[in-house]
Formats: C-alpha cells, structure tokens, sequence
C-alpha cells in the first residue's frame, strides 16, 4: 500500500485512517488515502552448484527448480509484474534485471535450461548480499536451494527485513536417508573431495542421519527467526502440491 493524498473525514471512515498532524493544523479531522500498488517485482535466485544436479527418483534438483521458476514466472507476467533472475553458484554466475512480457519470460526460461556455470561451489551469503544490492524497492524474492552452506544467517536476517524472501528447499530421499548397500566410494561434487564409506555401518547410518536432522533443524529455526516463509520440495513428490498449498495458505493470511 503506497500513500495517495489526504481528505477531509466523511461519515463512515475508518477513524484509524485519521492524519493527525494535518487535523490539527486545519482544527478539521482529514485522513489519509492509500492505493494499493498492483504491480510487483518477483525475483528468482537459483542455486546452480554441483550439489543441485542430483537426483535419485525421476529428476534431478536443479530441473525441478527450473521448471518452478517457469511456473513462477508465467504466474507472474499473467497479473502485469516483472520478473528478475539471478543465477549463482559461489559467484554471480549471471544477473537479468526484471522486466515485464513474455518474451523476456521465454529468455529466463532459455537460460535456466541452457545456462553452464563456471563454479561448483555455493555461496548463498554473496547471493542475498547482491540482491539487496542490485534490488533497491521491495520485491517477493524465491530463493531456491537446497541450502546445503554455512555463513548466511545474517545476510538473510537483512535481506529479509526490506524483501518478502520465500525459501524453496530442494531435497532428495538419498539426502535424507543412506541406503544400506555396502562399501561405496562417495564423492563431494562441489568440492571433489573422495572418500569410502561403509553404508552398512550403523554408526554411518546414525552420523548421516544425524546430520540431516541437525541441517533440518537449523532452517527451520532460521527461516521462523527472519520470518521467511518455505515451501519444501521432494524429487520423489510433484512439486505443484506444496506451491498450491503455500499460496492458498497465503492468500487467507492476508
């Protein structure tokens, strides 16, 4: 809601609405008038780290994340708004500003699909900080990741204070749990690091467990202390459930 004018009180205002300091100079009561503004700007940051291509059902994580940029995005041009990208992995892999229409809709959609990053890693603090950056009105930010980094509490914190921030988990079964198939060589995709792991170790099975639980339980303490809404998304479950669920929870909320 954005400030329009002042007018002098009439019969069945909302008293709430009075303007004070103008009533008192005019010893008249006047309230104030707000528009809403109808025109807003979404912005998608996509996680495009190593991490993101993994998947162990039908689809990986980072083609599920371009297909819900793609529902987002069309969502949004259909009620007039403009629509940014920022792609990052731990850099700022690629940065189009928002605009309105479908064929810039088209081109975001053409660089998720086609888009090849020069990093492995994550850095979702270098993320949120260019987006308060590069961003200076309020927008409705979806940040969609799978979170696995350390170190951006506090730019989230700040980031979520002058932005709607809306955090898309990505998360995959074999994230969660470690299938007991003996002796397997793992490797780190973002960082390369290799390593043999005994998967029918039960003490395996409790510290990758643990570990899950632990990172759960962290974005879940963060996102309620910024106040940033999530939707979590599963590569084993359709993602349009939780979308349509959080919107109509949304819509009711306000």
């Amino acid at each position: 809601m954005e400030f329009s004018e002042v007018r002098e009180y009439q019969y069945g205002d909302d008293i709430r609405a009075i303007d004070w300091n103008v009533s008192a100079r005019f010893n008249h009561p006047f309230i104030k008038i707000f528009e809403e503004e109808r025109e807003l700007t979404v912005m998608l940051l996509v996680d495009l780290s190593r991490s993101e291509q993994f998947g162990s059902v039908h689809s990986m994580k980072n083609e599920i994340a371009t297909e819900i940029c793609a529902v987002l995005a069309f969502s949004a041009i259909r009620n007039n708004d403009k629509v940014g990208l920022i792609m990052f992995t731990d850099k700022i892999e690629k940065f189009i500003p928002p605009k309105k229409g479908k064929a810039h809709i088209l081109r975001i959609v053409r660089e998720l699909l086609s888009f090849e990053p020069e990093s492995n890693g994550t850095n979702l603090k270098a993320a949120l900080e260019y987006l308060n950056h590069v961003m200076k009105k309020r927008s409705i930010s979806f940040v969609i990741s799978d979170f696995i980094d350390e170190g951006y509490d506090q730019a989230m914190r700040i980031v979520s204070k002058r932005h709607d921030v809306i955090a898309i988990t990505m998360s995959d079964p074999r994230e969660r749990e470690l299938p007991k198939i003996g002796l397997v060589k793992m490797k780190d995709a973002e960082s390369g690091a290799e390593r043999w792991i005994d998967t029918g170790s039960i003490h395996i099975q409790q510290a990758f467990r643990y570990y899950w639980q632990q990172h759960e339980a962290r974005l879940q303490k963060l996102f309620l202390s910024t106040k940033v809404d999530r939707i979590a998304v599963t590569t084993d479950q359709p993602y349009l459930k939780p979308l349509v669920d959080f919107f109509r929870l949304r819509e009711r909320r306000w």
